[in-house]
């Protein structure tokens, strides 16, 4: 992984203490596209760079497949697919924001991160109510005000609530 990606996780995120008080407010964000988006730290573990992804049958078309990271095998994600965005060949900015969510480890591919951001509860707005197409949520969970820029903060839960994608990640963590 370039030194760059963990030194940036590494600093901002306090990984050496894990009190939920230093990863309150906090968020890791990085560019899709020209856009922003944020998840907040609590659930990232690490940045890795882009490896090889063994593709999984039957899996949502977002769904690039899976990993191996040190013995664990993770879902991953595309989340520019998942946005219903135009697919781009990756690069040496491309990465892997890997995020726990319910005990699952699952891997989001995203262009390029870019740094860890505090924003106070009161500097954070709900997003407008507005549904896909389809009728679902969408995943958006807050608009941060950061200066005179809104940021925007995702909600992962909610990015992976396909049961494809979680019984993937769940049955593997069972055999462990």
């Amino acid at each position: 992984m370039e030194s760059g990606k963990r030194d940036i996780l590494d600093e901002s995120l306090g990984l050496d203490d894990d009190s939920e008080d230093t990863q309150a407010n906090k968020y890791l964000f990085f560019k899709i596209g020209k856009e922003s988006y944020g998840i907040g730290i609590k659930h990232i573990i690490e940045i890795i760079e882009l490896q090889h992804i063994s593709a999984v049958p039957d899996m949502p078309g977002y769904v690039k497949g899976v990993i191996n990271l040190r013995g664990k095998v993770i879902p991953i994600i595309d989340l520019r697919l998942r946005f219903s965005l135009d697919e781009r060949s990756y690069d040496d900015r491309t990465c892997i924001v890997v995020t726990e969510i319910e005990r699952v480890l699952i891997g989001f591919i995203v262009d390029t991160v870019e740094e860890v951001i505090e924003i106070p509860e009161n500097q954070v707005e709900l997003p407008p109510k507005f549904k896909s197409a389809n009728g679902e949520d969408r995943y958006v969970s807050g608009l941060g005000k950061v200066g005179e820029n809104v940021k925007i903060l995702l909600d992962v839960e909610k990015i992976v609530e396909d049961q494809s994608i979680r019984a993937m990640g769940e049955e593997k963590a069972a055999i462990k």
